[in-house]
């Protein structure tokens, strides 16, 4: 009787798991996913999909805000897109941002960032073009052949300056550029001064349309000569440059975004002649900050083709970190986007060794003073100041990085900048052995030209009045003149 009570007992209890057991496969895990974590708007606003699937019934439980509006607010099992809409510009100052709780009937609960970056000037991309070709066919590497042509200068120390002209012997006019044209030089460089001494309204970053019309009246004297020419948004008190960080990233994104519509704007009817080039010697270090500088690049790319026409298809420079050779090959393993493919250069400068090109006024904490330089330029009358690095065999090393990141692969590189001095100022100090320093000038822009050429690249001599007397159009160096055409040969 025990054994067959003990059996009956055994069958409820299978019956009572198996019912459960049932039941519990009927029921399907509650689910529910949502396709983004965060959303981040730019400070001009937008739309966005996001996408939340579950097999329950959910809603949007969140503080209703005044800049943000969803095409929902709820649904039901299945999977269902709610696009987000950012109703104005962010003219706050700073980066805002609310917080989405999506919970659905199954228990379940997810949360979506959005965030919106701040607008800190107003839109300068007001009368957009439709886009237009003429004139501007060549890729990057076809408008660097045609560059290549000729020498390459830069009109330095001029619109860069406080005020057009400040810093060198008179401003730039159509007689110079024919000048300049007439001597070799069919490409040229101009640095560009806008933020610095050249806002009229600095809250607004409006930059002051007196500037803008001469500087389109200078392009226009190159243009019409039939010469090349660089624009860029040159250190101006190192606002970009210096600022290649977390922290500031927002403002100077929004004063690059600014400028360059507005300096794109009125340049934008001008042929493939004009090249953009967005910064100059942007500092950054290491993968966090290149990262940071190609953003900075991306947003003046992005500014530039927004107005549309023939600014579609400019070919624009972009900087590498430092415009220093070794660190660009190391960090610029990635070029910022650009929608119009083949349209970009990289700039590089050089003043290798510094103590050589760079220090004129005597020794400095981080090295000597060198007057003379490469081989067979060694002086035994004042053997001290004899450089003792960056010789030939660093420069031509540093320059075979050029070619292979870049270069052989379809990116033209311009040496922006590059020069060494003649030491004939006599407030400042003098080498004593005149001849070998004269000779170590003439040879290091020679060998810096012909070695620049010889890997690919576009040389710019930087011209600040010691080669050329710009104000009478005369050569007054004609041994630099001199060394730095045979560099081309």
């Amino acid at each position: 009787m025990k054994k067959h009570y003990f059996f009956k007992s055994v069958v409820f209890l299978t019956a009572i798991i198996t019912l459960f057991a049932c039941k519990k496969a009927k029921t399907p895990d509650p689910q529910l996913t949502v396709s983004a974590s965060a959303i981040n708007f730019t400070g001009d606003g937008g739309s966005q999909d996001i996408t939340v699937a579950g097999n329950a019934d959910w809603s949007v439980d969140n503080p209703v805000y005044s800049w943000l509006q969803l095409s929902k607010r709820s649904g039901q099992s299945g999977s269902t897109v709610i696009h987000l809409t950012t109703l104005s510009q962010n003219g706050t100052g700073a980066n805002r941002s609310g917080i989405l709780f999506i919970s659905s009937s199954n228990g379940q609960a997810r949360r979506l960032i959005v965030s919106q970056a701040p607008t800190i000037y107003p839109s300068y991309n007001t009368l957009p073009i439709a886009p237009d070709m003429t004139g501007m066919t060549s890729t990057a590497v076809q408008l660097a052949a045609k560059m290549g042509t000729g020498m390459g200068m830069n009109f330095g120390n001029t619109m860069d300056s406080p005020n057009d002209g400040d810093w060198v012997s008179g401003k730039i006019t159509d007689a110079q550029v024919k000048f300049v044209k007439k001597i070799g030089f069919n490409a040229v460089r101009i640095p560009m001064n806008w933020v610095w001494t050249h806002l009229s309204d600095r809250k607004k970053a409006t930059i002051d349309p007196a500037w803008l019309a001469r500087v389109k009246q200078v392009v226009g004297y190159c243009v019409a000569n039939n010469v090349y020419v660089i624009i860029n948004a040159h250190a101006d008190l190192g606002w970009l440059e210096d600022n290649v960080n977390g922290v500031k990233k927002d403002s100077v994104n929004a004063m690059q975004k600014a400028i360059w519509e507005q300096i794109a704007t009125t340049l934008r009817d001008f042929d493939e002649h004009l090249i953009f080039a967005g910064t100059n010697e942007p500092k950054a270090d290491n993968a966090e900050q290149m990262a940071i500088l190609n953003g900075y690049h991306e947003t003046f790319i992005n500014a530039v083709r927004s107005t549309g026409g023939r600014n579609s298809y400019r070919v624009l420079i972009v900087q590498g970190p430092h415009t220093n050779t070794s660190i660009t090959a190391t960090l610029m393993t990635t070029l910022p986007h650009d929608p119009v493919p083949n349209k970009l250069m990289v700039e590089v400068h050089d003043y290798t060794p510094a103590g050589f090109t760079l220090l004129t006024d005597g020794d400095a904490s981080w090295g000597k003073m060198f007057y003379y330089w490469g081989s067979g330029n060694n002086s035994t009358i004042e053997p001290d100041r004899n450089a003792t690095n960056g010789g030939e065999d660093v420069i031509a090393a540093e320059y075979q990085k050029m070619k292979q990141n870049f270069v052989d692969k379809g990116i033209p590189v311009v040496l922006g900048e590059y020069a060494a001095p003649r030491r004939t100022d006599p407030n400042k100090p003098m080498p004593k052995d005149t001849l070998v320093s004269n000779r170590s000038v003439d040879h290091w822009a020679t060998f810096t030209t012909k070695t620049a050429k010889a890997n690919g690249m576009l040389p710019f001599w930087w011209e600040i009045g010691n080669m050329l007397d710009r104000a009478n159009n005369v050569v007054i160096d004609q041994r630099m003149y001199n060394a730095i055409k045979l560099g081309y040969k």
